[in-house]
């Protein structure tokens, strides 16, 4: 990575209050970017803003459900009130839902996780879209997804469904703004990483075996400090 800085840079990292987006947020502030923190639980999010703080970088918590009606677009336009673009934001957040076949998905379920995982993630990109455009030097949005995305998996069908609308959506928005702004789209599948998402996927696997969240935070800050071609996809393994 380069020893290019985030100094006065601005990033949002949803899902941050723990795993991969706690981790991300630690390592784009570590690099001088002020760090605006989302996710539902208030306490959690306040740790992971004293860690921030105590490394000597900035963070600003913002605790919110992210389906809950109006609430991106009050994020989007307090975050406007205080900051002229946002730089980097990292859509990190994401609900798993139960793992089951097709027949027996339970419709109330899915429906909240696609709402989560897909149209929340287009109320971002529709919200903040003013704000990324007015990046300096070109913002970078990451989206982090799952391999179940582009590789149905038997019992997956509800949350690979959701992944895939998700790349889908994020990388038609990055097609649409490529000729035009400096906004750079790319995405990440994280792997096998010790989060609580994977221990409950898979809650006979020894989490020890398993690379810890900074693995995948560290490839997401590369990206971010040093850009990527319009599109980007890696694995991180």
């Amino acid at each position: 990575m380069s020893e290019t800085s985030l100094s006065g840079k601005v990033a949002l990292v949803t899902g941050a209050s723990r795993g991969i987006g706690a981790a991300t947020a630690k390592a784009l502030a570590a690099q001088g970017a002020h760090v605006i923190l989302t996710a539902r639980t208030a306490g959690a999010l306040e740790e992971v803003e004293e860690a921030i703080h105590q490394a000597g970088g900035t963070a600003t918590i913002a605790p919110m459900d992210l389906t809950e009606k109006d609430s991106i677009a009050r994020l989007a336009a307090a975050v406007a009130e205080r900051w002229p673009a946002l730089d980097i934001l990292v859509l990190n957040a994401a609900m798993l839902g139960s793992l089951a076949a097709v027949p027996a998905i339970d419709s109330k379920e899915f429906a909240q996780v696609l709402t989560l995982n897909v149209s929340a993630q287009a109320a971002l990109l529709t919200s903040f879209d003013p704000l990324l455009r007015k990046a300096e030097g070109g913002a970078r949005v990451i989206g982090l997804t799952s391999s179940v995305g582009r590789n149905p998996r038997a019992y997956w069908a509800a949350y690979g469904a959701s992944k895939a609308a998700f790349e889908t959506l994020l990388l038609a928005y990055g097609e649409e703004v490529r000729h035009i702004t400096g906004i750079r789209v790319a995405i990440v599948d994280p792997g096998a990483t010790r989060t609580k998402m994977r221990e409950r996927a898979f809650p006979g696997e020894d989490p020890q075996s398993l690379k810890p969240p900074e693995a995948v935070a560290e490839r997401i800050l590369a990206l971010a400090v040093n850009g990527f071609e319009v599109g980007h996809f890696e694995r991180v393994d």
